[in-house]
């Protein structure tokens, strides 16, 4: 996951109003223009609620329904509530890592005593002022996370990552989970998404440079055992208990682990 320049998603808007000959006072008004004009105002009208979001959740969300694709950052904020059943007064403290950070963050701290933060492996490009506050106050930061990360053992209470390790190679794995779990003190939860789902293809090109490659429930939990990471039985429990009285049915993998201490 190299860190890659500043490249931001353009969305072409050269699109010209088809038949103008219908716009002229004397010509009865097209059928086809007047639905042309309804579908576009409703895109413009879904497009600025989803921009008010926070980070880039809005552009994302949009190229999923497209494309037919999962993001595991917006399947983690339905996750949020089902997670604060699950690990309780280990939700304190939370860090978040992963693309649309800001908007995950944002959402975490309307949370009740939940202090969040979030680390975004990719450089930030047309964010919105929400995500703007949050890299001001520190509350989110750009951060190569094949590398060490910036914080003491323990720092966090919980983390949870969601997309990034799925576009990581074995070899940087090695390094990056280690580091998460280190950080924590009470666990580890990562969503992953299940092979044979996609994501938005035109999103992953702009931004990751590369398609994400996703891993079999098998091939995750044997990597864990080869990093030295335990399943947190205590957490699964807890958290199949709050999804089955959610009527919750993932689109993403969630694993459970235990801190390093």
């Amino acid at each position: 996951m190299s860190r890659r320049p500043n490249t931001s998603r353009r969305f072409a808007e050269n699109a010209s109003l088809p038949f103008m000959g219908a716009l002229h006072p004397k010509s009865r008004p097209s059928p086809l223009l007047s639905i042309g004009l309804v579908v576009m105002g409703a895109l413009l009208i879904v497009g600025y609620l989803y921009r008010g979001s926070g980070g880039r959740s809005g552009d994302i969300a949009a190229l999923n329904r497209l494309d037919g694709g999962v993001s595991c950052a917006l399947e983690l904020q339905r996750l949020v509530p089902i997670l604060k059943k699950a690990y309780g007064d280990s939700t304190r403290k939370v860090l978040h890592v992963g693309p649309e950070t800001c908007s995950v963050v944002s959402q975490l701290l309307k949370e009740e005593d939940t202090e969040a933060w979030g680390i975004e492996p990719y450089e930030l490009d047309d964010v919105d002022g929400n995500c703007r506050s949050l890299v001001r106050k520190g509350l989110v930061r750009v951060a190569d996370i094949k590398f060490p990360l910036p914080y003491r053992p323990k720092s966090f209470s919980l983390v949870i990552v969601s997309d990034a390790l799925d576009y990581l190679s074995p070899k940087y794995l090695n390094k990056t989970l280690p580091e998460l779990a280190r950080v924590s003190s009470d666990g580890l939860v990562i969503l992953s998404g299940y092979p044979g789902h996609q994501r938005a293809k035109v999103a992953e090109l702009s931004k990751f440079g590369r398609p994400a490659k996703f891993r079999s429930s098998t091939w995750w939990i044997r990597f864990f055992i080869q990093t030295s990471l335990e399943e947190n039985e205590t957490a699964v429990k807890k958290f199949e208990q709050a999804a089955a009285k959610k009527s919750y049915k993932p689109n993403c993998q969630v694993f459970h682990l235990k801190s390093l201490h």
